[in-house]
């Protein structure tokens, strides 16, 4: 996948030594990019905290929320696995959809019929301007890998970095295996 054109419903995979705090380490879900630029998600920040702290009117739910990224850090968005169950969804990947009705939302989980594993909530975005992206990785900052549901749905967001990173194979197999604060003294 290394090399591949930037599209919507790859992974950007922060290069291990990025200094940013809010990349260090990062997978990235890219779920839209066009001419006038590009949004994703981090897959791999949770926080501490409920969707019922951030969403007053919202029905208990005790789903996972993360870090999305520091644009616009008063926004909520969500990803999940609902497809066609959920209005108005995008189909960013295999199994991977982006927003929807977010009143049918609160219905589903009212009703029990979505459990928290299906969506994943999100506080903010990372975004890049128009020719952003496309310069950061001319540079290296990121490593293009694809995009599988159970990376999201499935796997600890402590280990997401690296399994996506080893998944790659060749050399980022063994940067992968990089600790994270490397000290070469």
């Amino acid at each position: 996948m290394v090399g591949e054109k930037l599209i919507s419903g790859i992974i950007l995979l922060a290069e291990p030594f990025m200094l940013d705090p809010n990349f260090k380490r990062s997978a990235v879900l890219l779920c839209d990019h066009g001419q006038e630029g590009s949004i994703g998600f981090i897959m791999n920040k949770p926080i501490n905290m409920s969707i019922n702290e951030l969403i007053e009117d919202f029905p208990e739910f005790n789903a996972s929320v993360f870090f999305g990224g520091p644009v616009q850090t008063d926004t909520i968005h969500y990803i999940h696995n609902l497809g066609d169950l959920l209005e108005d969804s995008v189909k960013i990947a295999e199994g991977v959809y982006w927003g929807g009705n977010f009143e049918k939302l609160k219905f589903l989980v009212s009703s029990q019929l979505i459990n928290p594993n299906n969506i994943r909530f999100f506080v903010g975005y990372s975004g890049w301007s128009e020719g952003q992206l496309v310069d950061e990785m001319k540079i290296g900052s990121w490593v293009l890998a694809s995009m599988d549901s159970n990376y999201l749905f499935k796997l600890s967001p402590d280990h997401l970095w690296r399994e996506v990173m080893s998944n790659i194979g060749d050399i980022y197999s063994v940067i992968a295996q990089m600790p994270d604060s490397a000290n070469w003294n």
